[in-house]
């Protein structure tokens, strides 16, 4: 068979091999980046299930492609109340906010473009640009988030760049949040060079400490910002629905690739968030939610102070679901957990190198908080530390 050039970027994850043994129910697994089953509000959904098949038949049938007008209008009023000034035929409802990046690297990417990111970045966005056959271009990245003065340098020296994305709060994998005057800044020299800004949202909500800060979209003064955001973490996963806000024209491209794609997200799901939100208090689940994860966050913050070698690492993030770990240089966290973690500790994790678009760095590795009860937490964290030691 012969396949498009595209498809050599298609490849599988070594990483992935080696996280599939994380399905061993023996096994301790801080590699996903699930929310806690033990929060989804079952009884609510349950409710909402069974009287739209009970009476609705037609939240069985087809709708527009961008979305339920009634889950539209949710999504807007959710986004104004997050100064984002802007209605429901400014959203689109898309499979996730991973629907959203494979729709944006369609719109604006030809082979050999640059996708400029992060470093490190989230894996889930390279799986979605590669396709598309970019090059890439990452920036410094630190505690006060993506660089924008090395960004400045990384934009004068990359002719090509289309496409800036980023994940402002709690970055997935290193949990740090963008400074506002770094947002400021971002914006500044994407209307400068003219780029495609996806603004990628999933844990805004889940804030546990410190300011919050106005999102991209709502400094964006060209329209050039796609924001995307999701039910993912603050409803169910499993319902696979999210949005993006995008202005004019670009909205519209964006929901004629999803019509091509898909034709739409599934009716009854989004009947039944659509519900959900009509009858049931969303800000107040958010708010068990936060509650449930800032005690997790703390509770594997304190055995990493305590329990890991003082040469270990860690970011403190302000929300979100990770932790990102730097071990010393030299370290090399996929042979660890290869020949350590795994066989002996019984403990997983995602290593870092998966995470950098260009030049993989060895000694990180992403830890998620927010899937585990405290027991498996602190089980698996102390005998991680033990063999580390």
């Amino acid at each position: 068979m012969k396949y498009a050039d595209r498809v050599r970027r298609v490849v599988p994850s070594a990483i992935r091999d080696l996280l599939r043994h994380g399905a061993d129910p023996r096994i301790i697994s801080f590699g996903g980046g699930y929310p806690d089953p033990a929060l989804f509000p079952m009884a609510e959904l349950r409710a909402v299930y069974d009287e739209l098949l009970a009476g609705n038949p037609l939240s069985l049938q087809y709708c527009p492609s961008d979305g339920l007008p009634e889950l539209r209008e949710h999504v807007a009023k959710r986004l104004a109340a997050d100064g984002i000034d802007r209605g429901a035929d400014d959203v689109l409802i898309i499979q996730g906010a991973q629907q959203g990046l494979d729709l944006a690297g369609k719109l604006v990417l030809n082979p050999g473009d640059t996708v400029v990111t992060e470093n490190p970045t989230f894996l889930g966005a390279l799986i979605a640009f590669n396709p598309f056959e970019p090059d890439y271009a990452p920036v410094r990245t630190d505690e006060s988030g993506m660089d924008t003065d090395d960004l400045a340098r990384v934009l004068a020296g990359s002719p090509r760049a289309r496409l800036l994305y980023t994940v402002p709060e709690f970055q997935n994998p290193t949990g740090v949040t963008m400074s506002l005057e770094r947002r400021r800044r971002l914006i500044e020299l994407a209307n400068e060079y003219d780029l495609l800004v996806v603004e990628d949202t999933p844990y805004r909500a889940l804030r546990y400490d410190g300011e919050h800060l106005p999102t991209l979209k709502s400094l964006d003064t060209e329209g050039r910002v796609v924001h995307l955001g999701s039910f993912s973490k603050i409803l169910a996963p499993g319902m696979r629905l999210g949005w993006a806000v995008a202005d004019g024209d670009v909205l519209e491209k964006l929901g004629l690739l999803k019509l091509a794609a898909d034709t739409q997200c599934s009716t009854l799901n989004m009947a039944a968030v659509s519900l959900y939100l009509d009858r049931y208090d969303i800000d107040a689940h958010i708010v068990t939610m936060r509650d449930a994860y800032r005690h997790k966050r703390d509770l594997m913050l304190g055995i990493l102070d305590d329990a890991f070698p003082g040469t270990v690492r860690h970011t403190t993030p302000q929300g979100g679901l990770f932790t990102w770990l730097t071990f010393p240089s030299g370290f090399d966290t996929v042979a660890f957990m290869r020949d350590v973690a795994l066989p002996e500790a019984r403990v997983a994790y995602v290593p870092g190198t998966t995470f950098f678009p260009t030049e993989p760095e060895h000694n990180h590795a992403r830890l998620n908080f927010s899937g585990l009860p405290d027991d498996r937490i602190n089980d698996g964290l102390t005998r991680l530390a033990a063999h580390l030691r």
